[in-house]
């Protein structure tokens, strides 16, 4: 059994440790990373990387009957469901380079393929060694959590792990749960030619602005996707050789497939928490705002570990926080405004509250304003119009903005800027930004918060007539 002494000892390479692993090795520290499973995490393998690959195949097979409105004769497109999840496997393998263990271990990391527990409070072992670090990092991420259905241990059925594998096409896709991920598999495997069915036992896309919610829900429903709202799951048998779900008031739909969707546990299993006094809850670690262990000074947790928003960007960003402490011995904290996409065609991007929660947070400080996709001549070009900008502001600066349309994950990231700055809206307002584009509705917004003060105030009239008059 081999003894390693570390400065830094990361659980988990996905996201979160990767980017900590890399930073601080190159800074000069000593850091172990242990990793029992895939490099690269569930976002390089079962998360972020294959969904938006399959979607883009989605997306090309969409075009193909979607010309009509541009003169061009919609045909039936031939899709090959194996050439598609082909794509998919190529997307993670072009990208697995930059996570690979050779990368890693070429920075001057430590890399152990094993799974790690801690056995003291500073002390961890993974297969037979033992490590021994002034800190660790725990950045295990998450699973699919598996709701306590009767009958659903008793069917098979596929979770975000498993279905990018899945190389023939279901027939009938069923799936359970209503959010991002649920709805991004059911357009995807829609438009590759399967007959889906989405069931969520409250509203789907719950967490975001109804409005918005409603404007991707109703282009899902347009292509063809069955989705069931408030319709909980019951119990789910087999049916011959279908997998039948029982919905509440005893309607039941039976498909070929089963896919769980219905959210993500935090996977702190098999970790020997309670060896090292680290104090946690079903959420994640109890963490400090600077992602430090309330139990165990030695000991951070980021990404999904740290109980918080459970996104690939917000574990990078942790990593950014916790290097910053343990290297640099510099105060840090973890962000409380983060933008979130879900990837549908149209797409729906958030950042800070909504429109009904920043109406309770603020109050009567706040003025909302909106901007339609029809009112941006680029959008107009190229088809796109379905959608809206929403924008919070409190005292001249955003507080919140909703995106729902086209490209709406790239527009959002000028608002993450904003308001991580704390930027004011003239700053935005006074931008020169290219003719035609779709960024040019965030600019609009921001110019409709100016609107009412330079058209409709007296005294600006005034003042105007006044220049007028008396100037040359």
């Amino acid at each position: 059994m081999a003894h390693i002494t570390a400065d830094v000892c990361i659980i988990g390479a996905g996201s979160g440790g990767l980017s900590l692993a890399a930073g601080a090795a190159q800074m000069g520290a000593r850091v172990v990373l242990i990793e029992g499973g895939e490099m690269g995490g569930d976002c390089l393998n079962a998360g972020c990387v294959p969904s938006k690959a399959l979607l883009a195949a989605a997306k090309a097979a969409h075009a193909v009957q979607a010309g009509a409105g541009f003169g061009i004769s919609a045909a039936a497109p031939q899709i090959d469901f194996a050439a598609a999840k082909a794509h998919v496997s190529a997307a993670i393998a072009a990208i697995a380079p930059m996570d690979s263990q050779e990368r890693f271990e070429g920075l001057g990391v430590q890399v152990l393929r094993a799974f790690g527990r801690f056995i003291a409070k500073d002390q961890v072992q993974a297969g037979d060694d033992i490590i021994t670090a002034r800190r660790f990092v725990i950045a295990t991420g998450s699973r699919p959590f598996i709701p306590p259905i009767p009958g659903l241990s008793q069917v098979p059925y596929l979770t975000n792990e498993t279905i990018f594998a899945q190389t023939i096409r279901p027939d009938h896709l069923i799936i359970l749960g209503g959010g991002p991920i649920g709805l991004e598999m059911a357009q995807a495997h829609r438009r590759l030619g399967a007959r889906v069915s989405v069931i969520e036992g409250a509203k789907a896309l719950g967490r975001d602005d109804p409005e918005a919610a409603a404007v991707v829900l109703a282009a899902l429903m347009r292509e063809g996707v069955e989705i069931y709202e408030n319709q909980p799951a019951q119990e789910i048998t087999s049916e011959g050789t279908g997998i039948c779900v029982h919905m509440a008031g005893g309607a039941k739909i039976t498909g070929s497939h089963l896919l769980v969707a219905t959210g993500r546990k935090v996977a702190l299993e098999g970790l020997g928490l309670d060896a090292a006094g680290i104090a946690h809850t079903p959420r994640g670690i109890s963490v400090t705002p600077a992602l430090r262990s309330i139990s165990n000074r030695r000991v951070y947790a980021v990404g999904d570990a740290a109980g918080g928003l459970q996104f690939t960007h917000v574990a990078g960003a942790h990593a950014g926080v916790v290097i910053r402490q343990i290297l640099l011995g510099l105060p840090a904290r973890a962000a409380q405004t983060v933008p979130w996409v879900t990837y549908t065609d149209p797409e729906l991007a958030q950042i800070g509250p909504t429109e009904s929660e920043a109406r309770a947070k603020y109050g009567a400080k706040l003025s909302v304003h909106r901007v339609d996709f029809t009112h941006n001549d680029r959008a107009v070009a190229t088809g796109h119009t379905i959608g809206f900008l929403k924008l919070m502001v409190v005292n001249a600066r955003p507080v919140g903005v909703t995106i729902v349309g086209s490209g709406a994950g790239e527009m959002i990231g000028l608002w993450a800027l904003a308001i991580s700055a704390r930027l004011k809206l003239s700053a935005i307002s006074a931008a020169i930004l290219p003719y035609p584009t779709l960024s040019e509705i965030s600019k609009r917004a921001a110019g409709a918060y100016f609107a009412p003060k330079l058209f409709e105030s007296g005294m600006i009239k005034s003042v105007v007539r006044f220049v007028q008059r008396f100037t040359a």
